[in-house]
């Protein structure tokens, strides 16, 4: 029922982000509690898992004795760490094959990791960017900050091509202190390329997480006839394409361009997920928190 209720279609019902952000992760937290694979208490809100660098006098050696999981305990008022979440709004994603498109999923995607960094009392900030940066609100835990983040994601729209150095020089340039970098994109350019324009960040003691939001039509496209692609972010460009390309030639590009790009972002110290937009969103935050988990 929690999986219906959280499908992407559904929450696209919903009206307004910040209530479409509390859906998800409230029904997300409350999955946690009644799932034997994880170890939460009822005080989730109070508690955020260990990473490298944390002081251990602050671990809730309790909750380690109970479940072999290391959680440090949080304070009224701390910040425990920048949670920074970059979206591109570039015109591909704009497509989609069903009632959500990728830029939906992403809007989706990027309220609720804002909502739950708000709730975990981080200081969430926000880049906007296609060919260039579009809206920037810098990380910060003063009042009404989840707010501002809600209404720049509701107000982002489908842009032009994409240029990754732009976000990420910005990045560099405005904001000094480490922390979590989330980068919601379909990432339609070389692995090699995106991970050398990323990889400063994690040179700079930055976590980056890379969500690849893609359609199932774009993972594994069924048609009958040929069709007519048009590139969405150059519509010069345009390919027929038959289903047995589809299924055989295209495949084995696709895999291999996420796979490559796995691969790279692993190599450079990256996580990386790839986001189908047909999926319940709890599906992919609960792999966020297994990821987050996976460092102790």
């Amino acid at each position: 029922m929690l999986q219906q209720f959280l499908d992407p279609a559904i929450l696209a019902s919903i009206s307004g982000l910040d209530l479409i952000a509390k859906t998800v992760v409230n029904g997300f937290v409350a999955g946690l509690h009644r799932s034997p694979d994880f170890g939460f208490s009822q005080e989730f809100a109070e508690y955020r898992a260990y990473s490298e660098g944390d002081d251990l006098r602050h671990v809730d050696w309790n909750v380690f004795a109970r479940t072999d999981r290391c959680f440090l305990k949080r304070y009224r008022g701390e910040t425990n760490t920048q949670v920074l979440v970059l979206l591109d709004t570039s015109a591909s994603m704009a497509y989609g094959s069903h009632e959500v498109h990728k830029l939906d999923f992403a809007r989706f995607l990027a309220s609720s990791l804002c909502y739950m960094a708000n709730l975990q009392r981080d200081a969430a900030g926000l880049i906007i960017f296609d060919e260039d940066v579009a809206n920037y609100i810098p990380p910060s835990t003063r009042q009404g900050q989840i707010f501002r983040l809600l209404h720049a994601i509701e107000k982002a729209e489908p842009g032009t091509h994409t240029d990754f150095a732009k976000p990420f020089v910005h990045f560099q340039n405005f904001l000094h202190r480490k922390g979590l970098v989330l980068v919601l994109s379909d990432f339609y350019a070389e692995p090699e390329v995106i991970v050398k324009t990323i990889e400063p960040l994690r040179f700079k003691g930055n976590e980056v997480i890379l969500f690849h939001i893609l359609d199932p039509q774009e993972i594994a496209p069924k048609f009958r006839e040929p069709v007519l692609l048009v590139d969405m972010e150059n519509n010069a460009n345009s390919l027929e394409v038959s289903p047995e390309y589809a299924r055989k030639e295209y495949r084995v590009k696709i895999d291999a361009h996420i796979e490559a790009l796995r691969s790279k972002a692993k190599s450079a110290g990256f996580d990386y997920f790839l986001m189908n937009t047909a999926r319940p969103l709890d599906e992919g935050l609960r792999e966020y928190l297994n990821i987050r988990q996976g460092r102790m």
